[in-house]
């Protein structure tokens, strides 16, 4: 697998997906549970600024206060995530995602490639897991996952304008 061209897929989906939101609808909440398109964008911010964070430490930094936080409070993580970006707009939040992909990105493009399929260097996943298999199940998948239900909702936003749902 070659970890750089899946973190780059995952980003492009991402793009690909919101793209098709009308500014209009940003804030429509419902797209995942009550959340709004807006939130599943501070929501994968989050996520991707904890990947940093995770990355990072495979080129020598220390500081990972996102992946810290996480760890500190894993139950209350997304929500409390979320909640500390309600002041910010929709393209606010689509940037600070490009920001921290640019970040994760930078990261990753230094890590030996030997290194992403090596077993055993992030235990708290799982000891049998590799930096590879991180990227793959939690953050592409995960990714892939909430752009269909940005789908589902670019859907329903079709039917419900009388549009056929697979149209433009």
């Amino acid at each position: 697998m070659n970890a750089l061209d899946v973190l780059r897929y995952g980003h492009g989906t991402v793009l690909d997906t919101v793209e098709h939101v009308p500014e209009t609808n940003w804030l429509d909440g419902g797209v995942c549970g009550v959340w709004s398109t807006r939130d599943l964008l501070a929501h994968l911010a989050s996520y991707e600024l904890a990947l940093g964070d995770i990355l990072s430490t495979f080129t020598g930094e220390t500081s990972t206060p996102t992946l810290d936080e996480f760890f500190a409070s894993s139950a209350d993580f997304n929500d409390a995530q979320v909640g500390l970006r309600q002041a910010q707009t929709g393209a606010e939040s689509l940037a600070e995602y490009s920001r921290a992909y640019d970040r994760v990105a930078d990261f990753a493009s230094r890590i030996p490639e030997d290194t992403w399929r090596e077993v055993g260097t992030i235990p708290w996943y799982g000891p049998e897991y590799s930096l590879d298999d991180l990227i793959a199940y939690q953050y592409y998948g995960h990714k892939r996952e909430h752009c269909a239900q940005i789908g589902v909702f670019l859907d329903r936003l079709k039917r419900a304008s009388g549009a056929h749902p697979t149209a433009g």
